[in-house]
């Protein structure tokens, strides 16, 4: 453990040196705008937590209809499970769990906050994302925050928080994208978007629809995706923007390869939001009505509907020069019923509710160094009261270099499942989390190269396990049993080698006290982009290492694998793109869910039309 932080104090040691250096003005690095981590636009260079972005292009590039997997490659310390060429899927042997920086991956799937626009994403009776509902191209940017966030968005955030912001038509008029691709196994995809815009009103729409029919026997998937954006420019200060979204899906899960067995699902998810902006000289800030539901039917019969909605209201004010304080208030109410597939059993309808106050303030002290801190006091209709701190400060080295460190704290709050469905028990308490972490961006202009490191210590306690009841009934309880310590670095690097190359990076590395699901103790993605003329290439690799599928009392089961992918796109005319992708073009075998081998090499073409 000492040479780890000795590491670390030598990599920010030359940050600091360097930053004493003159060097030529910042030709490289965009003062990035961020929200996520404080409500409110601000400079990325601010903010204390270490947050990431990965923009439109990035996203579309790699021609993947869900978000997510294009997280998970380029945002170092986020890990996300797969188990096909495409779909996710729910319940057992499910794919989409998150983990960041090892919190997460398990089941359930909740410890990671997924929000679209800032409000929060989950299906109400398990409280986990829905991960094939966001789809690529709905998506802006998506604001990553690696660590706890749980100060402005309250439970679920407690490892992190993924805020996917959604697009707005940005030219005027109309104008739209349309694409089809195919691929092996009979992959289909569908999808086109678009919209109007004139001075004052905005519209974007999107319709997708992806149909595999899976690398294995009966693992065929359905989905179609469509979402609806509409915004109103009232004045210079204030905007009132509206969306809608559903997905529609149903799939085969065929089971492990140890346990075949088929397992049907059918599911429909909405959601629907109601956002008024509001911006003055020294006042921004918002409020925000979201409202999600569900259907659930699976072949083994359970049934389930539910619900999970709210309110938000926050305010930024600049209270004098250099200072920033962000004020809000939340209210959220889950509710759900299920019939759990038992013959006569009846619905039992379950709901939990949730008040929350914060504030959090920024102060700019000598031009170089902001101080950050804030509070947030949650009251939740079954657990009581949870205050969750935190604090952080930024220092402006230089004009390429920023330093950063940042103490906070991270809660999850049980599911409706975990306390009255499934090994139940009313009385669990709040999962809880510290964070301490320690960060540096550094930007060399001159070769046109930017840097980033982080460390980080987590401290987790009151984990929820399940446990053998003594005495019994029933044979099996949950109870907050659990603690751990997690310790890592991650590294970012992104380089313009020349108007033709682009080389990006990412590596984390993450030691834990125990072996620990969907959590690679090792991380590494390269991508290489390469443009000439109407040609772009795009190669990439991921290596994987210490990855555990199986944590049991007769053995752990790990895996290590390295996937290389290429995807070719020619612009054949100013409207017309052609383009070509193969996916694990070394062959792997390899799993990432236990049983569930993933595909071996595999292909795709199609074509994107602008109009």
């Amino acid at each position: 453990m000492p040479e780890k932080f000795l590491l670390f104090a030598l990599l920010f040691s030359v940050f600091s040196l360097s930053a004493k250096s003159e060097s030529p003005p910042d030709t490289l690095h965009i003062e990035e705008v961020v929200v996520t981590a404080s409500r409110i636009e601000v400079s990325r260079r601010n903010i204390p937590v270490t947050i990431s972005t990965v923009g439109r292009e990035e996203v579309e590039m790699s021609n993947e209809s869900a978000v997510l997997p294009v997280l998970g490659q380029r945002i170092p310390g986020m890990f996300v499970t797969e188990r096909g060429v495409t779909g996710f899927g729910v319940a057992s042997g499910s794919a989409g769990q998150i983990s960041m920086r090892g919190v997460g991956g398990t089941t359930p799937n909740t410890q990671v906050l997924v929000l679209i626009d800032g409000h929060p994403q989950f299906q109400g009776i398990f409280a986990h994302p829905f991960p094939d509902a966001y789809v690529s191209s709905d998506v802006e940017k998506a604001e990553v925050i690696r660590g706890p966030a749980s100060i402005l968005y309250g439970s679920n955030a407690m490892g992190g928080a993924v805020n996917i912001i959604t697009r707005q038509q940005d030219q005027k008029g109309l104008s739209g994208n349309a694409r089809v691709s195919y691929g092996s196994f009979n992959t289909q995809k569908y999808m086109v978007n678009g919209g109007y815009k004139d001075d004052r009103f905005s519209l974007f729409a999107s319709i997708n629809h992806d149909h595999t029919d899976g690398h294995r026997d009966t693992s065929e998937f359905n989905i179609v995706n469509a979402y609806i954006k509409a915004s109103y420019q009232m004045n210079k200060h204030i905007d009132v923007v509206v969306d809608f979204g559903v997905a529609d899906f149903s799939s085969e899960d065929p089971g492990t390869i140890y346990d075949p067995s088929f397992f049907g699902i059918d599911i429909l998810r909405g959601k629907t939001s109601l956002k008024i902006n509001n911006q003055f000289d020294n006042l921004e800030g918002g409020l925000t009505a979201f409202y999600n539901f569900g259907d659930h039917d699976f072949t083994d019969g359970w049934v389930s509907r539910d619900h999970h909605g709210g309110l938000s209201v926050y305010q930024g004010l600049e209270l004098m020069a250099g200072n920033r304080l962000t004020i809000g208030a939340d209210y959220k109410t889950v509710a759900g019923k299920a019939n759990r597939g038992v013959p006569g059993a009846t619905d039992t309808w379950h709901d939990i509710t949730g008040k929350a106050i914060y504030a959090f303030m920024q102060q700019t002290l000598f031009e170089k160094w902001i101080m950050s801190g804030g509070i947030r006091m949650e009251n939740n209709s079954v657990f009581g009261v949870e205050m969750v701190p935190q604090f952080g400060f930024s220092y402006l080295a230089s004009g390429q270099t920023t330093i950063k460190g940042s103490l906070s704290k991270g809660f999850r709050s049980p599911t409706l499942m975990e306390l009255y469905l499934f090994a139940p028990n009313p009385a669990l308490q709040p999962e809880r989390i510290m964070n301490y972490e320690l960060g540096a961006n550094r930007v060399f202009p001159d070769i046109r190269l930017q840097i980033e490191v982080a460390a980080f210590y987590i401290e987790g306690e009151n984990m929820i396990q399940v446990v053998t009841n003594d005495p019994s009934p029933p044979p099996m309880i949950r109870k907050n049993v659990g603690a751990f310590n997690n310790t890592g670095f991650e590294l970012m690097a992104s380089w313009q080698a020349s108007r033709q190359l682009y080389v990006s990076m990412n590596y984390s590395y993450l030691d834990m006290d125990g072996p620990r699901l969907a959590s690679p103790r090792h991380q590494l993605f390269t991508e290489i982009v390469y443009r000439n003329g109407n040609l772009r290439a795009n190669l990439s690799l991921q290596r994987i290492a210490g990855l555990y599928t199986l944590i049991g009392e007769n053995g752990n089961v790990s895996e290590d694998y390295s996937l290389v992918n290429l995807m070719l796109t020619y612009r054949l005319h100013q409207f017309i793109d052609l383009f070509a992708s193969g996916k694990n073009l070394l062959d792997q075998t390899y799993t990432i869910n236990y049983g569930y081998p993933m595909p071996g090499m595999h292909f795709n073409s199609g074509i994107n039309v602008r109009f």
